[in-house]
């Protein structure tokens, strides 16, 4: 929804000079869209960027990005990170070291998150009366602003 809103409002006003004005739009997205889009020396930091650089000791220019963001999604990985095959292991301080993992995300069968996700598929598939669904998920999908609520019916918003 984010991104046709963005999309919407740089078909009407043009891009800003911030883009984190733009709906949805963070730090880092605005750093990748700078880097890739307008091919501006920023690089956007991901977790694995983020990773290589902290156990290298390295700061790495925008050029280096994609192939960090691959590196550190491959090989360079937080709890068995793969040094015989890296090419930065000769001068890596870190090498060898495991990382615990930041925070485990619970299991997702009978999370809440699954009851949104079912919700969100039926009011996708056709409007739905809010009877008719989990009103704890409708009440988090309508303040993320995923559906809308009218006159007891769940729809999508546009």
């Amino acid at each position: 929804l984010n991104l046709h809103r963005a999309a919407r409002q740089v078909e009407e006003a043009g891009w800003p000079e911030d883009l984190t004005q733009l709906p949805g739009v963070g730090p880092y997205t605005a750093a990748a869209l700078r880097c890739f889009a307008f091919g501006e020396d920023v690089l956007p930091v991901d977790v694995n960027i983020a990773r290589v650089s902290r156990r290298t000791g390295h700061q790495f220019s925008a050029i280096a990005a994609q192939a960090l963001m691959d590196l550190g999604a491959t090989i360079c990985l937080a709890r068995v990170p793969r040094c015989a095959v890296c090419p930065l292991a000769t001068a890596c301080p870190s090498r060898g070291i495991r990382e615990e993992p930041a925070r485990k995300q619970g299991p997702f069968e009978g999370s809440f998150r699954q009851r949104r996700a079912e919700t969100l598929r039926a009011v996708a598939e056709s409007g739905r009366g809010l009877q008719a669904l989990d009103h704890e998920a409708v009440r988090s999908l309508e303040r993320d602003g995923l559906v809308v609520v009218s006159g007891g019916v769940v729809v999508l918003p546009g």
